[in-house]
């Protein structure tokens, strides 16, 4: 698996737009793996604060450092993620997708998986990619996923913070 847009859209991935420009209505409602990727020529900028919602009554932000820290120059991949069916079955990428971009907005959110992507200045130029997949396949493409690029670069993407899992 390359980890290149050509490789994603290789792969089965659909979409490849601004996270500025998403309508969430024309994303498929269905369970799938979701990426968040820098557009060609992207530098990143570090804001101080997160644009993101507080969590639990933290604050999404990070320190400078631990930001350059997790950032890989080499990678457009930033944010690889699932979106289940959720306990009533009514959640899917559509919805999981919007949660993302109401998080960065400000909003409070259920997780914050892929905060670090809203301390970046113009976020909203980064890409958003999908990939419909069977509910019962969506840890083990996750865990598969996160393997591949740690297999390729030595660590998981920018915004990733924990490795997916098989749940056993």
């Amino acid at each position: 698996m390359q980890f290149t847009r050509k490789g994603l859209k290789d792969d089965g991935f659909f979409g490849f737009r601004p996270l500025k420009d998403l309508d969430a209505m024309r994303v498929p409602r269905g369970t799938g793996i979701f990426v968040v990727m820098a557009p060609d020529a992207f530098q990143p900028e570090f804001l101080k604060k997160s644009t993101a919602g507080v969590f639990k009554k933290k604050d999404p932000s990070l320190p400078e450092q631990d930001l350059r820290a997790a950032w890989l120059d080499t990678a457009t991949v930033l944010y690889l993620g699932k979106a289940g069916p959720g306990s009533k079955g009514n959640r899917g990428l559509r919805r999981q997708i919007q949660e993302f971009l109401d998080f960065g907005h400000g909003k409070p959110p259920g997780h914050w998986d892929g905060r670090l992507i809203w301390q970046l200045r113009d976020a909203g130029t980064l890409l958003v990619a999908w990939k419909e997949m069977a509910a019962d396949a969506l840890n083990q493409a996750e865990a598969d996923y996160h393997t591949g690029f740690v297999g390729e670069y030595g660590k998981l993407p920018y915004a990733n913070l924990v490795r997916g899992r098989t749940k056993s």
